[in-house]
């Protein structure tokens, strides 16, 4: 698929993925880090990314069967509002942790019940955070059934969304992205066989 490949190239060349040892926020190990925060300052990439995971969301949604997106902060939101404007439906959010002042709500924006939701954000791993959130929402009574991420790191998401019954779409993953480096001969063997190592545990 053409977009993997250009993608893959752009978040390499722009050293928004690094590989190498890293500490993820969570304290885990990791053979690589992806920031697609950066994304943003590359007006035209994340354009074609936005068009692109709304075809995704087209193709395996469709835009009648939502009344809004959701999104968490922050990386997810920023995709998540230039989504919304794109496809021109409501943006609502859901807080790391209730706000202590005001009317202490978790989720913000106007919502309804039994509203039906599309979850985005930016990178999957574990689903813990977009588990959470999801919880979030359910306690207000709104309904939430896919969930769409940039990239998926393939260490569990899809199967700890599968639990709560959230489908994990995803458009491209870490595998897809170093093969294709590797293919571009960007990456070496070594590289290639640590993210292999790491997606199996």
């Amino acid at each position: 698929m053409e977009f993997v490949k250009k993608f893959s190239i752009f978040l390499h060349q722009n050293d928004i993925i690094k590989f190498g040892d890293y500490t993820l926020a969570s304290g885990k190990k990791s053979s690589y880090y992806i920031d697609l925060r950066l994304v943003p300052s590359y007006p035209h990439q994340f354009r074609n990314m936005i068009k692109h995971l709304q075809n995704h969301i087209i193709e395996n949604t469709g835009l009648n069967d939502f009344d809004s997106l959701v999104s968490v902060p922050t990386g997810g939101l920023v995709i998540a509002s230039a989504l919304a404007i794109e496809i021109v439906k409501p943006l609502i959010y859901v807080r790391n942790k209730p706000k202590n002042y005001g009317t202490v709500k978790s989720v913000e924006g106007k919502i309804q019940k039994g509203m039906r939701v599309v979850m985005i954000d930016d990178v999957a791993t574990t689903g813990g955070s977009v588990v959470n959130a999801i919880k979030s929402l359910k306690d207000v009574n709104i309904s939430i059934k896919d969930a769409y991420v940039v990239v998926d790191r393939m260490e569990g998401a899809d199967e700890a969304l599968k639990k709560i019954n959230v489908k994990l779409h995803s458009m491209i993953n870490i595998v897809q992205i170093t093969e294709e480096l590797h293919k571009q001969k960007l990456v070496g063997d070594t590289v290639l066989e640590k993210i292999m190592e790491q997606t199996r545990k």
